[in-house]
């Protein structure tokens, strides 16, 4: 829908009220900046932006009906539109006029482009204002893409700058920067201003250019361990230390990952798909992939023994003194 919606503004048909949703900021970016561009030159475009956790939407619709002074159209961004979602009781700051909304929005004005912005997981369908907007909108979801879609959309930005991505690559790369599609697209432009025109990018060249979180590290080094792979795992260590991170923070990281791998595998013993476990979790289908294929998967008394040592870890580093980063180094030491 997303890419439709995109492929119209391109055309400059464009509608005259939008409405974004979803906690995907890349998307709600994207959408704005390609509306500001078929607008026309930027020194041009008259813009106007409203925060509604702080004005009453009668401000946006006002501005709306005003005619442009300098333009055929302006924009008008209206973020924060909470009153599409369910009501948090005690904290409305600001009473917006709902009705005269409904009734604006069966005819908006044509010399405007109004942006509705729900930055929410999802809206309260409920409500009267949020099926009416919804009729009369330009609806677009901001939201990450399922596994299938997300490696669509890789391999179509990668295809837009002349190069191609292996299925390996594209696993690697969404498993050490995540579903953070800003990231991503900044990773992909990183790695096709290294190739040129012409070229394929690969897991190998991922791994080498693409940096590396401290997350993706963590995951890594509590790989190592469960595979027994001490000099691995106090690799990986060593090389986070020499990056000034603190060992109270790494056991941390550490335990929340083994409570991921627990969970994970207890549901998949429980029948559950990958992603299922993936939504359930609220966590990307290509973590969970990389958990259920593992080639020496810790059984469940493993798992728990690991949290237990690392819970003893994190009252070592909290309770006494020493050399601190000696005790996460025993623990990676010690054989599961």
């Amino acid at each position: 829908m997303i890419s439709k919606a995109w492929n119209t503004i391109k055309k400059g048909e464009l509608a005259p009220v939008y409405l974004l949703v979803g906690e995907e900021s890349y998307f709600i970016d994207e959408t704005i900046k390609r509306l500001k561009e078929a607008m026309g030159p930027e020194e041009e475009l008259e813009l106007t932006a409203f925060d509604l956790d702080e004005e009453p939407v009668d401000a946006v619709m006002d501005e709306a009906d005003t005619i442009p002074f300098f333009s055929e159209r302006k924009l008008i961004i209206a973020k924060n539109a909470s009153f599409l979602k369910a009501a948090e009781k005690g904290k409305e700051k600001i009473d917006h006029d709902v009705k005269r909304l409904e009734a604006w929005l069966a005819n908006p004005s044509d010399f405007s482009v109004t942006v509705f912005i729900a930055p929410y997981e999802k809206l309260d369908e409920r409500k009267k204002v949020t099926k009416i907007m919804k009729k009369h909108a330009l609806y677009i979801q901001a939201e990450t893409p399922k596994e299938q879609d997300l490696t669509v959309w890789l391999q179509g930005i990668v295809k837009a700058a002349g190069n191609s991505i292996t299925q390996d690559a594209i696993e690697q790369l969404v498993a050490m920067v995540g579903a953070n599609m800003l990231q991503l697209q900044m990773e992909i432009d990183k790695l096709t201003l290294y190739l040129g025109e012409g070229g394929e990018i690969t897991a190998s060249l991922v791994e080498e250019l693409v940096a590396k979180t401290l997350e993706e590290d963590a995951f890594k080094m509590l790989n190592a361990y469960l595979a027994n792979d001490a000099v691995g795992a106090l690799t990986i260590y060593h090389d986070l230390l020499r990056q000034k991170q603190e060992p109270i923070m790494l056991v941390g990281l550490l335990a929340s990952n083994v409570r991921t791998m627990s969970n994970v595998f207890y549901l998949l013993k429980k029948g559950y798909h990958p992603q299922q476990i993936a939504k359930n979790l609220k966590i990307h289908p290509y973590r969970v992939k990389l958990m259920v294929e593992q080639r020496h998967r810790p059984s469940e008394e493993s798992l728990l023994r690991a949290l237990y040592q690392l819970a003893e870890v994190d009252l070592q580093l909290k309770s006494t003194g020493g050399n601190r980063e000696r005790y996460l180094e025993l623990f990676l030491l010690r054989q599961l």
